[in-house]
């Protein structure tokens, strides 16, 4: 992800007028004070329809407002949400769940037919979900969204109002966990319909289940969450409200932090010295690799010697250590340290090795080989599709330098913005692209499963015959031994022919104030959880 970037001046105040309307942190206990959360956000959320959104902006939004039948605890262990219990049949291929009793924000209650419908709307392939796939361990639903089965035969049935039944094709030991990812959120058939292409647009054309609802969206501005009074577990819930600044630019979120107008953000590259050994840092150890996407249909990238060359040329100790400087760490394959396989085992550890190496010499010994292969006389002028983050952009000058002095290769930057360059790479319409996925759920699944021949993420259209036998046969493998066996062999041969360049394993400082307490963070899936967050003294 998957998981999970500058503003002019008049949007840092406006940002600011807007806190200060709101009367910044309000930190008072007992005293009828409001519970006020400030924090940033760097980019606009894209969509929060759950069928259809892919980003980590809108997956932090929608797990705040919206609910499955399990979500993330602070262990990161999936807990009962919309489920109040499940019965799981002994071969595992049968789940049951009991729903509790709860209200949508409009006040009707949350049905078992919620999530079929949801679940079967992901898959219909008229809604074109590009998370589809994340359903496909149900029986039936692979072939339903690709058009060979039907809708009736896919495994998923309100037996009543509280009692939904799932049918897997095969065991899949994380299927719980994958229930609080955002796809399986539970959608209202009438307001869904009501609303058509402008549904989950606005505050108003969606309804919530959630510990909290959109109140406010001030698009590529602001937004703000309020309680939801119709929640099943308000009394958890101790914050009134949370209101979030979009600030793409690092020194205004630092300013707004550092004057008191925001509780949480992301910490700059520059500050870290600022910030060092005071409690406000916060550091959250994703499980996100980043990393360049090759568009294979290009010409120059067709030739696999020439990604190695690319992937070699770049000095990843100094981008982390150097650049970074917020505890990422260099990658040398896809999957990162946090991802488990079998007993809690780290896949990269059960892999074995990293793959790709920082060798200059090398890296023009295959540039130089790669082009006489590929019938390239001269090198052509890369364009890199980036972030406008301002961090990003350090990055993505860094990458830039790097290709030109080793390679001799002129790279064109174009940062865009988080939407602007998701519809470029769906839409194939790009030569190389700084890129990153974080995990939706703890395997290594989530990220290998990426790159199939076909696959709505394999945006630079790399494809292997044998790569997708491995992952077609790990999904449905009942021997998880030899399933994570495959799954590294699957590893080996995306980096063997340079599919990907991977960069780093991205971990990511933050400021908290230390008066913000419970606000927990997830390597997997949405990075935020805000249900148990709340402000204590002053």
């Amino acid at each position: 992800m998957g998981k999970k970037f500058n503003v002019a001046l008049a949007l840092l105040l406006v940002a600011s007028l807007a806190l200060t309307a709101c009367g910044g942190v309000d930190q008072s206990q007992g005293d009828g004070g409001k519970q006020v959360l400030n924090l940033t956000e760097t980019q606009e959320p894209p969509g929060l329809d759950s069928s259809k959104t892919t980003d980590t902006v809108s997956f932090v939004v929608l797990n705040n407002v919206m609910e499955g039948l399990y979500r993330l605890d602070k262990n990161n262990e999936p807990v009962e949400g919309m489920a109040k219990s499940v019965d799981v049949s002994k071969d595992k291929l049968s789940y049951t769940f009991k729903l509790r009793d709860a209200k949508w924000s409009d006040g009707k209650p949350v049905k078992a037919q919620d999530f079929e419908y949801s679940w079967k709307r992901a898959l219909d392939p008229k809604t074109k979900s590009e998370y589809a796939y994340m359903l496909y361990p149900i029986k039936g639903a692979e072939k339903f969204n690709t058009k060979k089965g039907k809708a009736d035969d896919v495994g998923v049935k309100a037996l009543d109002d509280k009692t939904l039944e799932v049918k897997l094709e095969q065991p899949v030991p994380y299927f719980l966990g994958l229930t609080a990812f955002s796809t399986f959120n539970p959608l209202r058939q009438d307001i869904v319909e009501k609303h058509g292409e402008k549904y989950a647009t606005e505050p108003d054309k969606m309804v919530y289940n959630g510990p909290f609802v959109l109140s406010k969206w001030n698009h590529n501005k602001d937004f703000q969450y309020k309680k939801n009074d119709k929640y099943w577990e308000k009394d958890v819930v101790k914050l009134d409200e949370i209101n979030v600044s979009i600030v793409k630019d690092m020194n205004q979120k630092m300013n707004l932090y550092s004057t008191n107008k925001v509780d949480f953000s992301a910490l700059g590259e520059d500050f870290t010295d600022k910030y060092q050994g005071k409690p406000d840092v916060f550091q959250h150890q994703e499980a996100s690799t980043f990393y360049l996407q090759f568009n294979t249909k290009d010409k120059f990238f067709q030739n696999a010697k020439i990604r190695k060359a690319i992937s070699m040329a770049i000095d990843r100790k100094t981008l982390t250590d150097k650049i970074n400087k917020n505890g990422s760490v260099p990658a040398g394959a896809l999957v990162p340290p946090v991802v488990q396989g079998p007993e809690g085992k780290a896949f990269r550890d059960l892999a074995g090795k990293e793959y790709v190496k920082y060798d200059t010499k090398e890296a023009k010994k295959l540039l130089d080989e790669g082009m006489k292969e590929a019938g390239i006389k001269k090198i052509p002028k890369i364009e890199l599709l980036g972030y406008d983050s301002s961090g990003a952009k350090k990055d993505q000058e860094f990458i830039k330098e790097q290709l030109n002095k080793t390679l001799g290769i002129d790279v064109d930057l174009r940062p865009l913005s988080f939407d602007q360059k998701l519809k470029l790479e769906s839409a194939g319409d790009f030569q190389l692209s700084y890129a990153g996925w974080g995990a939706d759920y703890n395997d290594p699944m989530t990220f290998l499963e990426l790159w199939v021949t076909g696959g709505s993420f394999n945006r630079g259209k790399w494809s292997n015959k044998e790569y997708d036998k491995l992952i077609k046969k790990s999904q449905t493998n009942p021997d998880f031994d030899k399933r994570i066996q495959d799954l590294v062999k699957a590893e080996e041969l995306l980096m063997d022919e340079a599919a990907i360049a991977p960069l780093f394993y991205r971990s990511q400082l933050y400021l908290k104030r230390p008066t913000v307490k419970d606000l927990y963070a997830h390597p997997f899936g949405a990075d935020f959880s805000y249900k148990w967050a709340h402000i204590e003294g002053k």
